[in-house]
């Protein structure tokens, strides 16, 4: 089903039981964060969370409401999220029609098609302006707006519906930009440096025009999602929406800017943008687990706040994963598979872990056919849109099930060849990476695990055997002789691996121990070394591997010795060539955590 408003798809929860209310009172102010941060890190996501008694506003606030894989299935209207690529397949897949015949088939789907454009509705009270602040009864205060984290530089709005056109007015740019809060009448306006928002910002700063914007808060489910889709270059993205609804999403013009907003929208925004200001934004706890830098942004001012009579507030929270992001980017994953093959036909599935975060790593499966194949699509990922951002991709065979983590570790533990599989390159990161010596980009790293053919680096050549010729050591032994670990843990896999914490206290201090560890006559059974920071869990290996892709610079912290590898992805120092500044963890205060734990029992009661 589709779902005119956000209201439908919260009665759709709550029937599926997907849904808690909480009357208990609450804070915007990192309460609602820590209580949303545990229930989203329950199995399977937790619940959607409804918070009726929110501290500071009559309004309700919407959280984790697409935290899940049965509720994001269920807001973008199936059953399996495997639905929408296989309808996207089928437009792809037309073959030019011949016959009168042919034709007569093609036009159902052509009909179809025809229904997806937005339409724009000439009400003149639509759901979204039953309500109406103008001049100085605009207050974002009125707002439940959230502080999600200690360190974050106060409010932000984190699921924005951004609009705005590009200077000449033809097209039409949906985006997902957080925006901090300055006071009631302002806000930031976060667009990253490679997103369509900021090159149109870039056109009005050319030509030193104002950028109207309209933000709306609370859409339509199908709206919500397509906004943080990664569409091509001036795909209008409430055209994405209207597909996935079979429905088109219905427009109102806006009350003060010249824009059209989804009509049954909870709250809207307008505004504009004078180029020519900029203002500092951040610091504000990210996806990637770790609070992004404070920076100069664009400055929104507000010309008009309009809503329902009885708005609900919908946001979201990102950190340390996992969170309601990764169900989202999970669904783009599996809706823009079909578009990815046409330019890539050699793709066969692909897979983002939720500890890479988006852009850290990718696991491709591919139908190979000719040498050197794993590299060519590396470097056609690495300059393909939002795919250019990934720092370390892995190719394995068509067969190989890549949503089977221990399958593919396996495959890569036993079959892994350092001087063959391994192929570094250079190219942009996301602006959130913050391993690389310098801003927005830095190394990348490609392994090609696919059976290597005639012609190929490789073919011909045995699997390393991983024979254990000595007995592994024991970690007590290890501590021993490495006195400045704080703990290690040796995973006894086909390549054994040592992990350890350090406590970095020196530049070099990682590299160091890497080469003290390979040199020791002892410890010769351990064919790879990880090195992270002393306080890092290492008995949890979902941490460890969130750690690992977040601090990693491929080309910097891999040290090899013949056969053996050690990675040093402790953090960087400024003596080391490190040029950025490394971000602090996301963690919660402490009295907060007692605060929630004190009230725990009592949130959840019907």
């Amino acid at each position: 089903m589709n779902y005119p408003s956000l209201r439908e798809f919260i009665d759709r929860l709550e029937f599926e039981e997907e849904l808690l209310r909480i009357k208990e009172p609450v804070s915007p102010i990192l309460e609602i964060a820590e209580i949303t941060d545990r229930v989203s890190k329950q199995l399977g996501g937790g619940k959607a969370l409804l918070f009726e008694n929110v501290e500071g506003s009559s309004m309700p606030v919407l959280i984790n409401a697409f935290g899940s894989a049965k509720r994001m299935n269920m807001a973008l209207g199936v059953h399996n999220i495997e639905d929408i690529p296989k309808r996207i397949e089928r437009y792809i897949k037309i073959p030019p029609p011949t016959t009168l015949l042919d034709k007569a088939k093609l036009l159902p789907m052509l009909l179809q098609a025809a229904q997806f454009p937005p339409k724009l509705l000439h009400t003149a009270h639509p759901p979204c302006q039953e309500v109406i602040h103008l001049n100085d009864a605009i207050d974002l205060g009125a707002i439940p707006i959230l502080q999600c984290w200690p360190g974050d530089a106060g409010r932000f709005i984190t699921f924005p519906i951004v609009i705005n056109r590009s200077a000449d007015k033809k097209i039409r740019n949906v985006g997902l930009y957080r925006m901090q809060v300055y006071d009631k009448k302002t806000t930031a306006m976060h667009w990253h440096i490679h997103k369509d928002g900021a090159h149109f910002f870039h056109e009005y700063k050319k030509q030193n025009k104002v950028m109207e914007v309209a933000v709306a808060l609370g859409a339509d489910p199908a709206s919500c999602y397509s906004a943080s889709a990664p569409l091509p270059y001036g795909i209008d993205e409430f055209l994405l929406a209207g597909f996935i609804r079979k429905q088109s999403v219905p427009l109102v013009k806006c009350k003060t800017v010249d824009l059209e907003v989804p009509a049954n929208a909870e709250i809207v925004l307008e505004g504009f943008i004078d180029p020519s200001e900029m203002r500092l934004e951040g610091p504000f706890g990210d996806h990637t687990g770790y609070y992004s830098q404070d920076g100069d942004y664009p400055v929104l001012h507000l010309t008009a706040i309009t809503h329902r009579k009885d708005p609900i507030y919908l946001t979201t929270i990102v950190g340390k994963p996992p969170q309601e992001d990764f169900y989202l980017g999970q669904a783009t994953e599996r809706i823009f598979l079909p578009l990815l093959k046409t330019q890539l036909p050699e793709i066969v599935d692909m897979d983002m872990p939720v500890e890479g975060v988006f852009h850290n790593c990718v696991i491709v499966s591919i139908d190979k056919r000719y040498p050197m194949q794993s590299r060519r699509l590396m470097s056609a990922l690495w300059g393909l849109g939002q795919m250019s951002f990934v720092k370390t991709i892995v190719t394995v065979d068509a067969e190989v099930n890549v949503h089977d983590y221990e399958e593919v570790a396996n495959l890569l533990l036993s079959e892994v060849d350092f001087a063959t599989d391994l192929f570094f390159s250079e190219g942009i990161l996301d602006v959130l990476n913050h391993a690389s010596d310098h801003a927005l980009y830095g190394s990348k790293l490609g392994i090609d695990i696919t059976t290597k053919i005639e012609g190929e680096p490789g073919y011909g050549k045995e699997a390393p055997a991983h024979i254990q010729t000595h007995t592994l050591p024991t970690k007590e032994k290890v501590m021993e002789a490495f006195q400045e670990l704080k703990a290690c843990r040796i995973l006894e896999l086909q390549a054994p691996i040592l992990l350890v914490a350090l406590d970095k206290t020196a530049p070099n201090q990682g590299e160091e121990f890497i080469d003290a560890f390979l040199d020791h006559p002892d410890f010769s059974a351990i064919e790879i070394v990880i090195v992270l920071e002393g306080h890092v869990d290492i008995t949890n290996i979902s941490t460890v591997m969130w750690k690992f892709f977040n601090n990693l610079d491929p080309k910097r912290d891999f040290h090899f010795q013949e056969e053996r590898l050690g990675i040093d992805v402790t953090q960087k120092f400024s003596e080391e060539g490190y040029q950025q500044h490394w971000p602090e963890e996301i963690e919660m205060t402490e009295e907060i955590k007692t605060k929630v734990d004190k009230k725990w029992h009592t949130l959840f009661k019907e």
